[in-house]
């Protein structure tokens, strides 16, 4: 039995604001499709491709409850997503190193001149 490939990764399912938001949705408690496109100016049938895209990406799963078919959140993919920025928190903690240098000579100087 052959798998296919996901069509689509972590990278490319938060790419996009709306899957974000409802990735955050999600994270506070399961919801229904139609409770998820409530909080967006847009169809529920855009809201469902958003969701394909996040289920693709093993970032949701869905189950159907009667009628409706309830999403969930699975966070352990944006694991992959924290490694990767992890990498690049050193240059951040750099610069965020040399502004409060800057910051604190600048006082230094204008005390000294007052």
């Amino acid at each position: 039995m052959e798998t296919s490939a996901k069509k689509y990764d972590v990278f490319q399912a938060i790419a996009d604001p709306t899957r974000r938001e409802v990735l955050k949705l999600l994270g506070e408690k399961e919801l229904p499709i139609s409770e998820i496109s409530s909080h967006f100016p847009m169809s529920r049938t855009a809201i469902a491709k958003h969701l394909h895209v996040l289920t693709e990406a093993e970032l949701v799963s869905g189950q159907k409850v009667g009628r409706e078919k309830i999403y969930r959140l699975h966070p352990e993919p944006l694991q992959e997503l924290k490694q990767w920025l992890s990498y690049y928190e050193q240059f951040w903690h750099n610069k965020l190193s040399i502004l409060k240098h800057v910051v604190e000579n600048s006082e230094d100087v204008k005390r000294e001149t007052d």
